[in-house]
């Protein structure tokens, strides 16, 4: 627990919106699909998955954006920035955009979604790729391996 220097602030590009994460990380990855990187208007989304009883919004409200549907993508309502998201049917769990940390200079995305919709030209440090998502019983097998070789703040 120590090894992971919490809690960690973070918060939106204007300020209005502020986080902290109180719990560590189950797992670091970088997701390749259509809808992330149209949502982040970038080749590929970066998301930390954090227990949501270790992760708490402490300044401003949020607002829901991108499709509005069961899975929560949640925004600043002034900047506008992709700040984390709430999956369906997984209410303990935040996917934190990790660029929202004061500190995210140490993230290293440790397994990628997505591979099949890729841009051609990307590459990231992941050691672990999945063509599409990793099947539900696998989940815990990555967890404990990021827990013990996943980047950590310095």
């Amino acid at each position: 627990m120590d090894s992971w220097r919490l809690p960690w602030d973070g918060g939106c590009r204007c300020g209005q919106v502020r986080v902290r994460v109180t719990a560590p990380p189950l797992l670091a990855s970088a997701c390749h699909c259509f809808g992330c990187q149209k949502m982040s208007a970038s080749a590929y989304s970066l998301s930390l998955a954090i227990p949501a009883q270790g992760f708490n919004v402490t300044k401003g409200e949020p607002v829901i954006g991108g499709l509005h549907g069961p899975t929560r993508h949640v925004f600043c309502p002034h900047c506008l920035t992709w700040m984390f998201t709430r999956p369906e049917g997984l209410d303990d769990l935040v996917n934190l955009r990790p660029s929202v940390l004061d500190d995210h200079a140490w993230f290293v995305p440790f397994v990628e979604f997505w591979t099949r919709d890729q841009l051609p030209w990307v590459t990231t440090p992941a050691p672990l790729a999945f063509e599409t998502e990793p099947a539900p019983d696998e989940f815990p097998g990555l967890i404990d391996a990021f827990v013990h070789d996943g980047a950590r703040p310095a």
